[in-house]
């Protein structure tokens, strides 16, 4: 598919890996609609340097665990370019619960982080999908996790959350074949994002010296595969790790 004049949605795109994500669509001429469920400001900040790269970009509040507010979301970014070509799922919660601390890991909490990196995903499908086959071509790239191929993580709400979007990514794959491919990146622990954040200051230092390459998963290189599943036409129903050889 051709990038230039396209429009992407990508939700989380404040974040660490959005931001990165956001930049690189915008470097290839994608007109940008930045997600995000908490800092205006920073979103606002996002927008402003896309700008500068010559493309169309706006922010926008929804929480994607709410149908009604993405519904909104994706009515208000085709009335303002007129069409949506990618979504980009990066919008996730986590919270670092030790596997074995079940009790710890309440019901409310478990509803909490899959209803928005699970359900969340799904609900941005299921409203852009009428627009992306009308048009006669779309991408869906799904941000997943190493958690989700292994049992490891946050906890096993975020690994079961992740483990949800790769079968979610093969399922929509098939569903909205052959106008809209669904792709899925898995990365492994990337520096710099809100999900890092939340790991143990042990779990952080000791994380490249435990992969083969022995460096962290660089969110640049996550962008650009990402670029390239947008812009391949015979890839559809796949999930790439990216973990630096942990896995």
């Amino acid at each position: 598919m051709e990038l230039k004049g396209c429009t992407a949605i990508v939700t989380g795109g404040s974040g660490g890996l959005g931001q990165v994500i956001c930049r690189a669509l915008a470097e290839n001429g994608v007109n940008v609609v930045v997600n995000y469920a908490e800092s205006e400001a920073k979103a606002q900040g996002v927008v402003d340097d896309l700008l500068k790269l010559g493309v169309r970009a706006m922010a926008l509040r929804a929480d994607v665990a709410d149908p009604a507010a993405v519904m909104w979301m994706v009515e208000l970014a085709k009335a303002e370019f007129g069409r949506i070509d990618i979504l980009v799922n990066d919008a996730a919660f986590n919270k670092e619960v030790p596997f074995a601390d079940l009790d710890g890991l309440t019901h409310e909490l478990w509803n909490h982080i899959l209803n928005t990196n699970l359900t969340g995903s799904f609900n941005c499908i299921k409203a852009v999908a009428p627009l992306m086959k009308a048009q006669g071509q779309g991408r869906i790239i799904n941000i997943s996790s190493g958690a989700g191929i292994v049992p490891r993580g946050s906890s096993i709400a975020y690994a079961v959350s992740k483990a949800g979007m790769i079968h979610l990514t093969k399922c929509m794959a098939v569903a909205l074949a052959p106008a809209v491919t669904v792709n899925s990146i898995a990365p492994g622990f990337m520096e710099g994002t809100r999900m890092s954040a939340n790991w143990s200051a042990d779990y952080a230092a000791g994380a490249a010296s435990r992969t083969l390459l022995r460096r962290t998963v660089s969110k640049e290189d996550v962008a650009a595969q990402l670029i390239t599943f947008c812009r391949s036409d015979s890839v559809t129903g796949q999930t790439l790790l990216m973990d630096s050889g942990r896995v």
